[in-house]
């Protein structure tokens, strides 16, 4: 006797799937933002197991997202960077552009000083070529760029300056403060590139 044909349904399998890959999105930017949290707050040592927990998901769940530890902090890493190499449009659509670059460079401290706790970790990732140091410099440059053009427009900015020579200067400042010097110093260099920039005249 031959079973009877399954109720109709409007699901075909890939709708079926759809709301599993969701799930599993939701879950694994839980997981980042959790991550991000702890780091921040303590660095590369939090256990897993504590990510996991506060993220309210199982150690199953993260390790099937991020394999290793290396992942996760790959993940942060990538986050953290995402959100300093798109603010510039937004910058510039609240401030001028002198204040937008300085802005821009006190979101960008936050993040080199994030990632001191996590250098061994991230040695891991650039030795390897996982995180490539060119493409993050890259993607730093056209941030820069993007803020400069608009002072040039303005008139707030220089014309001779190229972006490169900007974060050239940005990442001296910060090679110079790695051994923990006060934010104050970081503060007032940065405000002298900032100075730097401006028109000879002005």
């Amino acid at each position: 006797m031959s079973r009877p044909d399954p109720p109709p349904t409007d699901a075909t399998p890939a709708d079926a799937g759809r709301p599993v890959r969701a799930h599993a999105r939701r879950n694994r930017e839980k997981l980042i933002a959790t991550a991000r949290a702890a780091f921040a707050a303590s660095d590369g040592t939090v256990p897993l197991e504590a990510v996991a927990r506060d993220a309210g998901v199982g150690i199953g769940t993260l390790y099937r997202h991020f394999p290793t530890r290396e992942a996760l902090v790959e993940a942060v890493y990538a986050a953290e960077l995402d959100d300093v190499t798109t603010s510039a449009p937004d910058l510039l659509d609240r401030l001028p552009p002198e204040a937008a670059l300085r802005a821009w460079m006190d979101g960008y401290a936050t993040f080199v000083a994030r990632k001191r706790g996590l250098l061994d970790t991230l040695r891991t990732s650039w030795a390897s070529g996982r995180i490539t140091t060119p493409a993050t410099r890259d993607r730093i440059t056209a941030a820069i760029g993007t803020i400069l053009d608009e002072g040039v427009r303005t008139g707030a900015f220089r014309t001779d300056v190229d972006a490169a020579d900007v974060t050239a200067m940005v990442f001296g400042v910060f090679l110079s403060t790695a051994s923990g010097d006060a934010p104050e110093r970081t503060g007032r260099l940065l405000d002298l590139v900032v100075d730097a920039l401006r028109p000879k005249d002005s």
